[in-house]
């Protein structure tokens, strides 16, 4: 009796464990996207991709290619702070402003979603709403606050700007529901359209660019420009394009940093499209194993500074998925004490809220 008893525990157990699985690796293969052969066509006529992969300005950080010890310690260390790293409460949302496009304003959405008006236009960048950043809806970082508004509740939009194809940047659920909610085109980096065409997208609501190529929609110009990254959604690395966003009306300018290292790119960037009156720059998911390919605080600062001379700085990429040890508030903690000496304009705002240009929002709502 007890050795059958054992033996159904055992298959019991090995059947919760298979179904657990089966939820986790369901949708999988639809969220990954398209492969390397989709992508190739487009890839290849940018001067970036070499060898079957884009290449950044500068070399990236070897925390890509960690080795075994390497990523060992990182993951004890992750386990280890999981107490520092996450909020210390609620996190408070603010209600999202509704009425007509303003003339330079910002509306975070949480980590890098972010809607930008720039002369009566809008453009959404890097939006994803999904629980998880993942390619499955049961594990991988989950949210650590809701979105501010439902995804259909978003006002009409201009365009979507899409930085590149890692899960907390380009999500299979988000863009769908954009599709079908919204009318704007998609702006990507080149090869992110297999993306997009494998999830059912349109071809005429795609436009794929290089580095360096813009695209108009009515008196908006919208400049893809370098970032310091790399790219990927399986373990095969940077067979799609990363970049930065110029986002250009005929008065005012903003520039998004989506996910980026410090480079050498921003001063040419501000030369060549500045002067900018908002920059959107990351400031979380550092660490000392990636040093390159994602931007401390105090390097945000010193990104701004060379982008534009002026203007606002809002802060991205932080707050709303664990993707670093780091403790959750440390990021706009040290961006608050690289602004002060620095003579930086600095607006933290609310997850939902909207921020003008000439009226930065600081409360410190984060002190939870």
């Amino acid at each position: 009796m007890l050795r059958a008893a054992l033996r159904f525990g055992v298959r019991s157990a090995s059947l919760l464990a298979g179904g657990w699985l089966v939820r986790a690796l369901s949708g999988t293969s639809a969220a990954v996207g398209a492969g390397a052969r989709a992508i190739r066509p487009v890839a290849q006529r940018s001067p970036q991709y070499t060898g079957g992969a884009f290449v950044n300005i500068e070399s990236a950080s070897p925390g890509i290619s960690m080795g075994r010890e390497e990523r060992r310690l990182l993951l004890r260390e992750m386990i280890g702070s999981r107490g520092a790293s996450w909020p210390g409460g609620p996190i408070p949302l603010a209600d999202p402003a509704d009425g007509p496009a303003g003339e330079c304003a910002v509306s975070w959405y949480g980590h890098s979603s972010v809607l930008v008006e720039i002369d009566g236009y809008r453009v959404l960048a890097d939006p994803i709403w999904s629980q998880r950043c993942s390619p499955s809806r049961v594990v991988g970082p989950q949210r650590l606050h809701e979105p501010p508004l439902a995804l259909d509740e978003l006002p009409a939009i201009d365009a979507v700007l899409i930085s590149h194809d890692h899960y907390d940047h380009l999500d299979i659920d988000t863009v769908i529901g954009l599709a079908r909610t919204q009318r704007a085109p998609f702006v990507v980096p080149l090869g992110i359209g297999a993306h997009l065409r494998k999830w059912g997208i349109p071809e005429a609501r795609i436009v794929e660019l290089d580095w360096n190529e813009s695209h108009r929609i009515g008196d908006l110009t919208l400049v893809c420009t370098p970032a310091r990254h790399f790219s990927g959604r399986t373990l095969r690395r940077n067979t799609t394009l990363w970049a930065s966003w110029v986002i250009a009306g005929p008065r005012h300018r903003a520039f998004f940093g989506g996910d980026t290292g410090y480079t050498k790119s921003f001063a040419e960037i501000g030369s060549d499209h500045g002067p900018f009156d908002v920059t959107l720059l990351p400031i979380g998911a550092y660490h000392p194993a990636w040093p390159d390919i994602h931007m401390n605080p105090e390097e945000a600062v010193r990104a701004h500074l060379d982008i534009t001379e002026s203007g606002l700085l809002v802060p991205v990429h932080w707050a709303t998925f664990r993707l670093a040890p780091h403790p959750w508030a440390e990021p706009v903690q040290r961006l608050l004490a690289a602004t002060d000496p620095a003579g930086v304009h600095v607006a933290v705002p609310r997850p939902g809220q909207r921020v003008d240009h000439q009226s930065p929002a600081l409360d410190p709502w984060w002190q939870l």
